[in-house]
């Protein structure tokens, strides 16, 4: 299995691609990866994910019921989605298939179904999921965290878009989100499978030279605070539902990677073995889980954790989070500890590179964070080899991350007048 990133020149810009050859199966898989162009670079709120639902309804000559057919025929993956940072048009298929695919790619991004009755069916798809998160309680404690953590920012917002907001965005907005964002000189090619990589350049560039250059602005690191604040929301609950998180001052190019992930694990991050489901669930029983993770993108670096909770245990739950995470940082870990969690990383590792999908995602995101191809394989002779006192000075050094914010959904106050 070779992999490699090389380059290929599309007009004025020089476009990484992200290679791995894979010939158990023949299939191939493409991804075109538009940097900044997710849901944080939304001019409205919702607008990013609007435009990729918009992009999965097909050609405007075709429309989306026979452009859907032909791909049905030939067993065609062929379709966009979007995260924070980035927007994603993906494109899979048997080898056998895979010209096909491209061309059918290449009509999708020359002609979207730019039609008024188009817009309209993603809006009020939408919309509908909008309204039934009104009533899922960890979306809404998870959406007021952010806020708490980022207020004033693009991750403070709700960039999933609110009823308003997507009601708001017009057939232009979508046109000119695209037209802006999915740029040749702004995107980055993953590709693998049964596929040369001299296949991979030709069928790229193909598809990269119909594209406009872009017009996006580099995403600013976003701070979270450290205010320490906690805000309830009020719902015909019966229960709680408890979102935490913190400042983590963590570069997310760091060297020490492998540190993380050992701390993440032992936090929350690794079910029983966990210190927050050992002290909250095993010891109290005050949940069925709780968890914690120690989020590191481009945007932003930072701690986020949840779990629900009797109304009864409510506060209960929130002092032992806290009391939880400053004995860890302020402590540190067991020798015992880590070596349980150097066995489970170790150890599991072959499940998180079995697949095609799994490896090019790896190897994107070496990529993406400036890494070199590998970076995983040599985090993980370091997390063999780390002693228990590197470890205990990284920990110990964030004391930033008892800076805890709480989100909580609890119980709504009858008003018995």
């Amino acid at each position: 299995m070779a992999q490699s990133i090389q380059e290929i020149k599309i007009k004025d810009a020089k476009i990484p691609l992200i290679y791995e050859e894979s010939t158990y199966i023949p299939i191939v898989s493409m991804q075109l990866v538009f940097q900044n162009s997710g849901h944080l670079s939304n001019p409205k709120d919702g607008l990013a994910d609007i435009s990729a639902r918009v992009l999965n309804e097909g050609t405007k000559k075709e429309g989306s019921v026979a452009f859907a057919t032909t791909l049905d025929e030939h067993a065609i993956e062929l379709g966009a989605h979007v995260g924070r940072e980035n927007f994603v048009v993906e494109i899979s298929a048997l080898k056998s298939e895979f010209a096909y695919a491209v061309d059918r790619a290449k009509a999708l991004l020359s002609d979207p179904n730019y039609t008024q009755e188009t817009l309209e069916h993603a809006k009020r798809q939408k919309i509908g999921w909008l309204m039934h998160k009104q009533s899922d309680f960890d979306y809404l404690a998870a959406m007021k965290l952010r806020e708490i953590l980022f207020k004033d920012s693009p991750l403070g917002k709700p960039y999933d878009g609110t009823v308003q907001s997507i009601e708001g965005i017009t057939l232009e907005d979508v046109q000119n989100f695209i037209a802006s964002r999915l740029g040749y000189d702004n995107v980055a090619v993953v590709v693998g499978g049964d596929i040369s990589s001299q296949e991979s350049e030709a069928y790229a560039a193909d598809i990269l030279a119909l594209l406009p250059k872009s017009n996006v602005a580099r995403i600013d690191n976003i701070k979270a605070s450290s205010q320490k604040q906690t805000v309830l929301a009020q719902a015909q609950t019966q229960q709680a539902y408890i979102h935490f998180g913190a400042p983590f001052a963590y570069e997310y190019n760091g060297s020490d990677e492998y540190k993380v992930k050992i701390a993440e694990y032992l936090l929350g991050g690794g079910g029983f073995g966990s210190r927050l489901m050992e002290e909250i669930r095993v010891k109290r029983g005050l949940t069925y889980g709780a968890y914690a993770s120690l989020r590191r993108t481009k945007a932003a670096s930072y701690l986020s954790g949840y779990l629900q909770t009797k109304l009864s245990t409510q506060d209960e739950a929130k002092e032992l989070v806290q009391e939880v995470i400053n004995t860890f940082v302020n402590e540190g870990i067991t020798q015992k500890e880590l070596d349980d969690t150097k066995k489970f990383l170790l150890g599991s590792e072959p499940l998180r590179t079995e697949t095609l999908s799994q490896r090019l995602n790896r190897s994107f995101e070496e990529f993406y964070y400036g890494r070199p191809l590998g970076f995983s394989k040599e985090q993980l002779k370091k997390i063999e080899e780390v002693s228990l006192e590197e470890m205990n000075d990284f920990i110990k050094a964030h004391k930033e991350l008892t800076d805890l914010s709480f989100s909580i959904v609890t119980k709504e106050i009858e008003n018995k007048n």
